[in-house]
């Protein structure tokens, strides 16, 4: 019986010798590189814990007394302030890159919906980012409301469709499907109109949208 035997032929030599050849000759370079990237690292962590943290608070700091204006109804000095605190706008532009901006970004465009600017209120609705599943649905949800306003139905379609994607729940997803729904009528897509009120439904039939969704399906189907 013969034995295995580990290949030591010059071949497999000389190339462990090139690997090792190349390690010592860019010695140098790898610790550069390595070095680099341990640097961004740490840099990363200052910036976070340096800037981000004490900006983070800050906003929180000066965002509240907005949000009651907004919750008033207040829309005007929810959005420019009221001379000693900063209303959205300022928010986000001075606290860019912070939660509290994000946030405004969505308490800013319900106010231009609310004050009828709707091209302000698709621009900011839109630029809310969350994958939370309560203000996230209510953000596309009112981009869409702004683009009916201004009649860009397609984009309308599109983010209903987002809103319900998010919101998916006896709450927030009949309602954007209700809407969709009336915006397919609008386009006399009535195929589409009808699947969608047939969605809430059967989907959603203990939801409030759902209680007189059978006078929209007639309404369709006799079309």
């Amino acid at each position: 019986m013969s034995n295995t035997q580990i290949d030591s032929t010059p071949e497999v030599a000389s190339s462990l010798g090139k690997t090792g050849s190349f390690i010592q000759e860019n010695r140098k370079s790898l610790l550069i590189i390595g070095g680099a990237v341990v640097g961004l690292i740490l840099l990363f962590f200052a910036y976070q814990k340096f800037y981000l943290a004490p900006r983070e608070t800050d906003a929180l700091n000066q965002i509240y007394k907005a949000q009651q204006y907004w919750e008033q109804k207040d829309w005007d000095k929810a959005i420019k302030g009221d001379g000693n605190f900063p209303g959205f706008e300022k928010i986000i532009e001075e606290y860019d890159n912070t939660k509290s901006a994000n946030l405004a970004y969505y308490y800013l465009g319900i106010a231009y919906l609310n004050k009828g600017e709707f091209q302000k209120a698709a621009d900011n609705l839109t630029n809310y980012s969350g994958s939370d599943e309560v203000i996230a649905p209510l953000a596309l949800g009112g981009a869409g409301d702004a683009f009916v306003e201004l009649k860009q139905y397609d984009k309308a379609i599109t983010y209903y469709n987002k809103a319900i994607s998010k919101g998916n729940n006896q709450f927030a997803a009949p309602i954007y499907l209700k809407k969709l729904g009336l915006v397919y009528e609008e386009q006399k897509d009535f195929k589409s109109a009808l699947e969608t009120y047939n969605k809430i439904k059967n989907d959603f039939p203990e939801s409030t949208v759902a209680f007189n969704i059978d006078m929209y399906i007639a309404r369709v189907e006799g079309k």
